[in-house]
């Protein structure tokens, strides 16, 4: 058998395939249903984390699969500078009900990563055509993940990923995030007086208030700090700040949007509308590659009036496929109430997690809303201290859960980029409260095993 080997001896596997984990072995998944994954050798999985937060309707849902089917079988493509289709029109019409953006229009491209390009892009063009040229400085937070690509990078507040390729992109200043269990402030909510927020306000007159265009955050946090849920009156403040210094306020909703908190989109908790959303993950619950920025119209006649079009575009945008899968995936949240399951279930997962594992000496935090909980591990409760990141502690929790069939998320890096373990719980929203008593007993026996051979 073929095989290549790396520095630290690991062997990758045999095939030509360039792995997430280049060293792991990876199943063969052959089918899915519900909650479930089946394997190629038949061994099932219970998806805990939804994959990476993306399947809420849940697996191997026939309706999604035939309108996929129905529409690649009539328009499978046609150039988004050529065409509209039926598929784009009507979904855009349905989303602009639900969407918190005033009078919104969608871009439509395929990852969470180029829905953010795209805002920040048009962030930038909007303030050119207000005559804004030197506005050209994005804020945004330590703790977060925008994307991949160099620009979503930039304005990511991730250090794993961010420090290889920082030479290759122009940076962006970064404030702490809402982080109350770790307070960069060393405060207590609420007498911080949300000192979190009004850094937002002393970066943008560092900067020089002229050049600030926009600040962007993901509305509950995703995977890089673990489910972090902001106090109530947070994003109100931020958007006071963005008002009185007339920056675009950009809500990631990439991982919190489609009901995974309960509600339609994160922000929707705090009751603030947003100038821009960028969405992805449960838009088509990961049957289809698809992402949305929502602006608002009147951003965009500005852009019109003096540009004449948006300088930006994708081979696969505004995909008429894509756009169907979104739109039976919406049939399918709709009819069977999902995102008010993802409410209420949530809270019982929630619940749960605290009664098997709140008392835990290696469990610091539990937090979430919805479908999205986080846990927090630490080497001691009392002083909070992180595990030694050598321990690769929650890495070896999830691969473990995993060898027994049960799949979650895990996180490193949430206290300073380095150290710090957690792990995501985000499953689909067709769970059942006998299948989360599994699931979190599962994750119990599992974290107390790899407790003991860490001690």
């Amino acid at each position: 058998m073929g095989v290549d080997q790396n520095q630290t001896g690991e062997k990758l596997p045999d095939s030509h395939v360039f792995y997430r984990r280049l060293a792991h072995l990876h199943p063969l998944a052959e089918r899915g249903e519900g909650i479930y994954l089946w394997d190629k050798d038949g061994r099932r999985y219970i998806d805990g984390s939804g994959g990476a937060a993306v399947v809420n309707a849940g697996h191997g849902v026939a309706e999604i699969a035939q309108a996929m089917f129905e529409q690649a079988a009539s328009v499978a493509y046609a150039h988004g500078t050529m065409f509209s289709t039926e598929a784009i029109e009507d979904y855009s019409a349905r989303l602009a009900a639900l969407t918190p953006v005033e009078t919104p229009r969608f871009y439509y491209l395929s990852s969470g990563s180029e829905a953010v390009e795209t805002a920040l892009k048009f962030s930038r063009q909007v303030n050119l055509a207000r005559g804004k040229a030197a506005r050209d400085v994005i804020i945004s937070r330590w703790g977060s993940y925008h994307g991949t690509t160099l620009g979503a990078l930039a304005v990511t507040g991730k250090p794993k990923m961010r420090t290889p390729f920082a030479p290759l992109m122009r940076d962006h200043p970064h404030i702490p995030p809402p982080y109350c269990y770790r307070c960069p402030f060393g405060a207590t909510y609420p007498s911080c007086d949300l000192a979190c927020a009004q850094a937002l306000e002393t970066e943008i007159l560092n900067q020089g208030k002229d050049r600030v265009m926009a600040f962007i955050a993901e509305s509950v946090g995703g995977a890089t700090l673990g489910a972090v849920v902001p106090p109530e009156d947070y994003w109100p403040r931020i958007a006071q700040i963005c008002e009185r210094y007339d920056l675009l306020l950009i809500v990631d909703e990439v991982m919190a949007g489609f009901g995974r908190t309960g509600r339609w989109f994160g922000i929707q908790h705090f009751g603030v509308e947003p100038d821009i959303i960028t969405m992805g993950k449960g838009i088509t619950s990961g049957y289809f590659p698809l992402s949305i920025t929502a602006v608002r119209d009147s951003d965009v006649q500005t852009i019109l009036d003096a540009h004449g079009d948006f300088a930006h575009g994708g081979t696969f945008s505004h995909h008429a496929v894509g756009a169907s899968a979104a739109q039976a995936t919406l049939d399918y949240l709709e009819q069977h109430d999902l995102v008010t399951a993802a409410a209420n279930l949530g809270t019982y997962l929630g619940q749960k997690l605290k009664a098997e594992l709140g008392e835990l000496p290696f469990v610091g935090d539990i937090r979430g809303l919805g479908m999205l909980w986080g846990v927090e591990f630490v080497a001691d409760r009392k002083t909070k201290d992180p595990i030694s990141p050598e321990a690769q502690f929650s890495r070896r929790v999830g691969d473990l859960a995993f060898e027994r069939g049960v799949i979650f998320y895990p996180g490193s890096g949430s206290v300073d980029g380095v150290r710090g373990d957690h792990l995501l719980i985000a499953p689909p929203f067709i769970i059942t409260e006998s299948e989360i008593d599994v699931m979190v007993g599962l994750l119990r026996e599992v974290v107390f095993e790899v407790w003991q051979e860490i001690k």
